[in-house]
């Protein structure tokens, strides 16, 4: 999909400055006790949204809520602060505590305050002897979010079609790009510069210190193994037990990642496809047809989008929809179901997948998950394409595969109003202990060869390698990764060399 799903990740960016490091002990009231890290300012929490309609794990009395100020600019630490949001949900057993246990899930743009709400009960094993803590990273949703545009703006872009392929299509997009732009100049043009990883990474240390750890325990997955990467690079001597799951390579170009993700959507799409008409599929006989039959959708989409109440299935938002899907295999029925109904003229489940995919709320509102993947993922490069490569890069994608063909994210970073770097493309984690990267076979968004490149780079990591289906292994439900994971963070084993998991 050429705009809406780009490159799902990036490196990092910025000029460092020396960070707060710290060798503060947790206070024995379990109280933040910091020197120099702030404090953070902990509550209830009243505002987590709960999309499948389970009760928030926030519910829960001990769960709490809060917020730290760091700098926006760390080359003026003194300067203007900015707030991120923080959610706690206290270890089980606090006699046998490890202490803390920081995640990412993603991105980048997830908020985790959310995600780590809805992944409480998958993670209950952990949070036994951890306290799980996770975060709006800066630019994203509660902590400064960048916001562009009202819903209705966000609605014109996300639902842009990519069908037919041509000039005037083209020409579509880059107005649509620029626009974009624009409203994120207009409306974030203060935070643009600071959002990258690598300020991040020093926000994550100044969580380590006002949470009262010695080292960092970390879990990243996804866009998160970037920044526990960067954190690492900077911090060596600050991390503890480290989890790395479904990895990029921070040192491939946007033409690299467009391609290789391109080939991992195009992969796992024919694998959902053979999977489906092995039984009885509602979307075709084989996978010759079932696949024509998708193509005939999304054409037919390009040219009269299906009404779903008040709003239209574009040709854009049903292929966002068909990617969203396929990040897990556990989602591949439902995708089935949509599809199958979108065939028959009834476009709701797919848009529903699309609307997943791009943050959009049933009130028309956003999150920040479709402004903040830009802005950070453009401050993490210094890479401006120029129309040249563009072309050559989504020419190269289409061949790949129709459907998820694109100029990837260097179209909106060759004409985002905020410059980038690359500090964080340089990844070395020499001293630090030692670190685990989980990667999988078949993850079509950080397809598997970047896996032994990051762990490579680190030079302090083990691999490894989940043999299924999925974007990401850690939550996939194999029980030989959870194992695997499970026992390095609660018990410091590290996995053996050349260690894999069958798929789940």
């Amino acid at each position: 999909m050429r705009r809406v799903l780009a490159a799902a990740l990036v490196a990092t960016t910025a000029a460092m400055t020396a960070g707060c490091v710290s060798t503060a002990q947790p206070a024995s009231d379990g109280s933040p006790e910091t020197t120099g890290g702030g404090q953070i300012a902990w509550g209830p929490c009243t505002d987590i949204k709960r999309p499948d309609g389970e009760p928030p794990a926030r519910q829960d009395q001990n769960v709490r809520c809060g917020t730290l100020s760091v700098p926006l600019d760390y080359a003026e630490p003194g300067g203007e602060q900015i707030k991120l949001a923080m959610i706690k949900i206290p270890a089980v057993d606090q006699r046998n505590r490890i202490g803390s246990l920081l995640f990412n899930f993603g991105g980048p743009g997830a908020s985790g305050v959310d995600t780590l709400d809805q992944a409480a009960k998958a993670l209950s094993t952990l949070r036994a002897r951890y306290d799980l803590i996770s975060f709006d990273p800066r630019g994203v949703e509660r902590s400064s979010g960048v916001r562009c545009g009202t819903g209705a703006d966000l609605d014109a872009f996300t639902s842009q079609d990519t069908l037919p392929p041509g000039e005037e299509t083209r020409r579509e997009i880059e107005a649509a790009n620029r626009e974009f732009a624009r409203l994120c100049e207009r409306d974030a043009g203060r935070i643009l510069p600071y959002v990258g990883t690598v300020n991040a990474a020093r926000d994550m240390d100044r969580m380590r210190i006002a949470l009262g750890d010695e080292k960092l325990n970390y879990v990243g997955m996804s866009y998160g193994t970037q920044l526990g990467a960067v954190y690492a690079t900077q911090f060596p001597g600050n991390v503890g037990r480290m989890v790395l799951d479904a990895p990029l390579d921070p040192t491939v170009s946007f033409e690299e990642r467009t391609l290789a993700q391109t080939r991992g959507f195009q992969q796992v799409y024919e694998s959902f496809l053979k999977a489906c008409v092995k039984e009885r599929c509602e979307i075709g006989t084989s996978v010759e047809n079932a696949n024509a039959n998708v193509e005939k959708l999304l054409n037919d989409l390009a040219a009269k989008p299906l009404k779903v109440g008040t709003r239209e299935l574009t040709q854009g938002l049903a292929a966002t929809g068909v990617a969203s899907a396929l990040y897990s295999e556990m989602t591949w029925p439902f995708l089935e179901t949509a599809l199958g109904q979108a065939l028959k003229g009834q476009g709701g489940a797919l848009l529903y997948l699309a609307d997943s995919y791009t943050g959009r709320n049933e009130d028309g509102t956003y999150s920040t998950q479709m402004t903040s993947f830009p802005a950070i993922t453009c401050a993490d490069s210094a890479e401006r394409p120029d129309k040249a490569t563009l072309r050559r890069t989504e020419e190269a994608a289409l061949a790949i595969s129709p459907l998820f063909g694109s100029e990837g994210s260097g179209g909106l970073c060759s004409i985002w109003p905020a410059q980038g770097g690359d500090e964080a493309k340089r990844v070395d984690a020499t001293g630090s202990a030692p670190i685990v990267v989980v990667g999988g076979r078949n993850d079509p968004a950080t397809p598997y060869e970047w896996a032994p490149r990051l762990t490579e780079q680190l030079k302090t990591a083990t691999l490894v390698t989940y043999e299924g289906e999925g974007h990401g292994a850690y939550l996939s439900g194999s029980r030989c990764v959870t194992q695997l994971v499970d026992a390095f963070l609660l018990e410091g084993k590290q996995p053996a060399k050349g260690a894999t998991c069958p798929a789940a």
